[in-house]
């Protein structure tokens, strides 16, 4: 994911309607890191992507605002919190759509799945909270999938570990830096803004991104628009995907009351997977599969636990 989501909720259980609506959200977050990489195929740079993703997002929500009639008064406190949540998300999107652009995209988005592991570890560094036992034995397991995942060795790939860390190396390092910035971005949402609107919060994270990408883009080497109509089709895609799947998360998830179980939206890379190998042909090591099942249940786990 890619948004700050709002701070854990109690279970509820689940109707078949909420249990297809998380399913659904999960299916286009997954597509949209896949057309994302189509995207990155033909022309289009991260910056650009997440500029175009993120303004429209902005905008769709800000329509929201304006039709449910929701109130934009903010303290100075959350003035803020929310700035420097925008920005941590900015990061956070370019880091991971550059992931995206190197690895295959299961891959990537497996990486940045180890968001709870760095969530962990900043609410013990800023707000001194001990980990819970089951965030300390989910670890070593989550981390053992993910050097399955990766290859780390370089056995499944026949390089060797040098060889292949240098193919892999710099994607899965923004994936990580995705990963740390999205925990730190949940642990200040927790803190210092879990009591404003979901709808303004997004809004105001979402613009905050758009404007800084745009900013990053017209400073540096400007728009890059596709070159292959493939290229548009991603692009449109992506905005599409990414915009529908938040404005269904934050308006229609609280009516259903499954927030609390919105750790099923983490078998996210098993869709993208599927749509990578069926899309773009990307495929990976069955030791790879393992090692990516691994990740996605632990996390599932960790999610679903009782608190």
């Amino acid at each position: 994911m890619s948004s700050a989501s709002a701070p854990p909720a109690p279970l509820s259980r689940l109707s078949l309607t909420g249990f297809l609506t998380l399913l659904l959200i999960a299916l286009m977050m997954g597509a949209n890191h896949v057309a994302a990489r189509t995207a990155f195929n033909h022309g289009v740079d991260v910056v650009t992507a997440v500029t175009f993703r993120s303004t429209v997002t902005a905008f769709v929500v800000a329509l929201i605002l304006w039709q449910q009639k929701v109130s934009l008064q903010l303290t100075g406190r959350h003035r803020k919190s929310l700035l420097l949540i925008g920005a941590l998300i900015a990061v956070q999107s370019v880091c991971l759509y550059s992931a995206v652009a190197r690895l295959p995209v299961a891959l990537a988005l497996l990486a940045f799945n180890t968001y709870p592991l760095l969530t962990a570890f900043w609410a013990r560094l800023l707000y001194g909270h001990r980990p819970e036992r089951m965030v300390l034995l989910a670890m070593p397991v989550m981390l053992l999938g993910l050097a399955l995942a990766l290859d780390v060795l370089g056995a499944a790939s026949g390089l060797g570990a040098a060889e292949h860390w240098g193919q892999i190396g710099a994607g899965v390092a923004f994936a990580l830096a995705a990963s740390a910035t999205f925990g730190l971005a949940l642990v200040i949402t927790q803190h210092e803004a879990a009591d404003v609107d979901g709808r303004l919060r997004t809004f105001t994270t979402m613009g905050t991104v758009a404007i800084l990408a745009a900013v990053v883009a017209l400073t540096q080497s400007g728009i890059h628009l596709p070159n292959a109509s493939a290229g548009w089709w991603g692009l449109g895609a992506l905005t599409f995907l990414y915009g529908t799947a938040f404005t269904i998360m934050f308006t229609v998830l609280p009516k259903l009351g499954v927030v609390g179980n919105s750790a099923i939206m983490n078998v996210e890379p098993v869709f993208a997977l599927v749509l990578a190998w069926a899309l773009l042909g990307q495929t990976i090591a069955p030791m790879q599969l393992v090692g990516a099942l691994v990740v996605v249940a632990t996390v599932m786990w960790l999610g679903l636990r009782k608190r």
